[in-house]
């Protein structure tokens, strides 16, 4: 079951206008086991529309929560580009903000630990917020990560604002683009956050989507796209204001903001000087939306005819990475198993599964040298550098990675 978006996900706006569409497309983290394979799988519409009202890019599809994450596939710790990420950023807060014992740094949509585990190294007390339940687990009994396996929002955060737990930092990382109730969400992290806090929170960007042609990075999962514009929109009305803001090329184009009480705002000359960019390059305009959905056919066309053309050369070909991006890819451009053989990944949880719609296998990455395809599709292509140094003996013995985004190219 799921629901159709009415009005928009922060303003209720009701004026949307469709930018793409995907079809109806299979859960992107839905990874299948043998057992399932005969089983018929649950396809959801993918509608990708923009509010004229406060410029928040989203889809109309509501895939229930309990559904897509109390059990879920995705580990931040298997990226070694996520764990020096968090590392960064948590040297980074604990000296500006001079972090203490005494002090609390909570972090929403947890995961694993990645991140918290920096802190708590340094004595510093953290609390995780992790609705999988599969996920919250390893946290706590392989990190030590106290974590709670719940969806966050405004009654999470009384509960822990009653029980006089309230954050020096609130980390929202790779979250908010998930959240199905938006304003439920931000007054949650209004209630958590100290007078004096920062919220450090990092989206996807909707601009680097656009201009780099990013389609695969629409799944149901991820129910907004962001601009800054959109968010000042959403953090003003809940009392919060975006302090500063950084761009930053994780998740093939993000930004991160710094977001306080409104009576705590200051100098926020880097935000305003974003939002008169966005301004320029249309973020209120459908007319800079447009081209997306002509380019994304493009290059799915692309794509398809460059493997299809190696394949019938004779040439053998797998993939990399049994990421969501790489769910919407291979559907959304037919790529299945007449042109591929097998997919590999780090996470022993997708090894031994097969991927969403297509129903390729999952191997660990040492398949690659085992089999030695001569081309392997690059599904995870936000960590290419990281991906090919790791695979360096495939590429040494003549193996060639195929990076399908913003062109398909042969690495």
């Amino acid at each position: 079951m799921s629901d159709a978006q009415a009005g928009c996900r922060s303003c209720g706006a009701t004026t949307l206008d469709e930018i793409l569409s995907l079809g109806r497309t299979p859960l992107a983290n839905r990874l299948l086991t043998s057992e399932q394979l005969d089983e018929t799988e649950p396809t959801y519409a993918l509608t990708l529309v923009c509010c004229r009202s406060c410029s928040l890019v989203q889809i109309l599809e509501t895939v229930p929560p309990e559904v897509l994450f109390r059990e879920y596939a995705y580990f931040s710790s298997y990226s070694d580009t996520m764990l020096r990420h968090a590392e960064t950023i948590a040297g980074r807060l604990i000296r500006a903000r001079e972090l203490t014992a005494e002090s609390l740094v909570v972090e929403l949509a947890s995961n694993d630990g990645y991140l918290l585990q920096y802190f708590l190294k340094q004595g510093i007390t953290v609390l995780g917020v992790e609705p999988a339940e599969n996920v919250a687990r390893v946290a706590r009994e392989t990190r030590g990560v106290p974590t709670l396996a719940e969806f966050f929002g405004a009654r999470v955060a009384e509960r822990l604002w009653e029980g006089g737990q309230r954050a020096d930092v609130v980390i929202a990382n790779n979250v908010l683009a998930h959240v199905a109730e938006l304003n439920d969400f931000v007054a949650g992290v209004r209630t958590l956050l100290k007078e004096e806090g920062v919220a450090v929170i990092e989206v996807p960007y909707v601009k680097e989507m656009i201009d780099r042609t990013e389609f695969d990075t629409i799944y149901h999962e991820h129910l907004c796209y962001f601009s800054l514009t959109a968010l000042v929109h959403l953090f003003h009305r809940h009392g919060l204001a975006v302090k500063d803001v950084e761009r930053i090329p994780v998740h093939g184009g993000s930004l991160r903001l710094f977001v306080v009480h409104r009576d705590a705002l200051g100098d926020d000359t880097g935000v305003r000087a974003l939002l008169a960019e966005e301004a320029e390059w249309g973020v209120d305009r459908l007319a800079f939306y447009e081209g997306f959905g002509r380019a994304a056919t493009v290059l799915k066309d692309r794509l398809y005819a460059l493997l299809h053309d190696l394949k019938r050369g004779g040439k053998r070909l797998a993939a990399y990475g049994a990421a969501a991006k790489g769910t919407t890819l291979l559907n959304y451009c037919g790529i299945g198993p007449e042109i591929l053989e097998f997919v590999v990944d780090r996470s022993p949880y997708k090894q031994g599964r097969y991927m969403p719609g297509v129903r390729l296998p999952i191997h660990p990455p040492e398949r690659l040298l085992e089999s030695a395809p001569d081309y392997v599709l690059l599904l995870t292509w936000n960590l290419a550098d990281e991906i090919m140094e790791q695979q360096r003996e495939y590429t040494v013995r003549g193996g060639r990675f195929i990076v399908p985004v913003p062109e398909p190219r042969i690495a």
